[in-house]
């Protein structure tokens, strides 16, 4: 029997949880962590990129708690603290002293948040439309967070996040509806950013003042027309990190890794092809 969707990959304990995850190839592993949309999972953050980077090292995916199938355990608050000791105890649980870690968006916050708290586990910082440091919320990311399920609304939300709106189909919007109505999707998202939102904003930046600590070699990737996240913070983090990269794809929106898929994994298998 096959799995119903190729979003239901692996599953291992962390916590007092099971993680769903994705780990294809071998060698020298790669973490990566998605953001934070409505029916977001890694795999629908992930799936282009996977087949490629994993030709030339491990590459893992995990959804984070609260989004694609990992578990919902009742009670289970959604905050920064959660989903990084989810992160340590998946990296402990697969045996993994030392990864390369990968962050989109949301998931750049807590890239930036384990290299910081957890500098001996992280050898090598990859950022794509991070967030991390303090801006005013966007319509895009409001929009995000604020998503109510309807078809029309995810059409209006898919718009606003990549730059060339031929990748934004009908097929696609109905794509993403129906991962958001799944049972569980849309109660564990609706608690995680509510009202007034500038408010997670500003807790994603929690670890902003100690990102000049980080000394870790560091890949930044943000895409110039990005509404979702302004290419200023990506600007910002470039000021801050000592030993730090900046690449920005011009006609780019908020997926960098869909909307450029060959030219982001160049960029990010080639920053991490030092051995370890």
């Amino acid at each position: 029997m096959t799995n119903p969707s190729p979003e239901i990959a692996l599953r291992v304990q962390t916590g007092a949880f099971h993680t769903n995850y994705h780990d294809w190839g071998s060698g020298n592993p790669v973490l990566l962590i998605h953001g934070s949309g409505p029916g977001v999972s890694s795999w629908a953050n992930w799936g282009r990129v996977l087949p490629r980077l994993s030709q030339s090292r491990r590459t893992l995916a995990i959804d984070m708690a609260g989004f694609g199938f990992t578990d919902r355990p009742a009670g289970m608050v959604y905050n920064m603290d959660t989903w990084m000791q989810q992160a340590v105890d998946f990296l402990d649980a697969m045996q993994l002293e030392q990864v390369d870690l990968v962050g989109n968006s949301f998931g750049g916050a807590l890239a930036l948040a384990l290299t910081i708290c957890h500098p001996q586990r992280i050898r090598r910082l990859v950022l794509m439309g991070a967030m991390g440091v303090r801006f005013p919320i966007t319509r895009g990311l409001d929009l995000a967070w604020g998503y109510t399920p309807t078809l029309e609304n995810m059409r209006a939300l898919l718009d606003t996040f990549a730059f060339d709106r031929t990748i934004v189909n009908d097929d696609l919007a109905q794509l993403r509806y129906q991962a958001s109505i799944r049972p569980g999707f849309q109660e564990s998202f609706s608690s995680m950013f509510p009202a007034p939102r500038q408010r997670w904003v500003d807790e994603m930046a929690r670890y902003q003042d100690r990102i000049s600590s980080i000394t870790q070699p560091t890949l930044i990737i943000h895409g110039r027309e990005d509404q979702v996240i302004p290419v200023e913070t990506s600007l910002k983090i470039f000021s801050l990190v000592p030993n730090c990269q900046l690449h920005i794809f011009g006609r780019c929106g908020h997926w960098t890794q869909i909307e450029h898929t060959n030219r982001f994994v160049q960029q990010v298998d080639s920053f991490l092809a030092d051995a370890f």
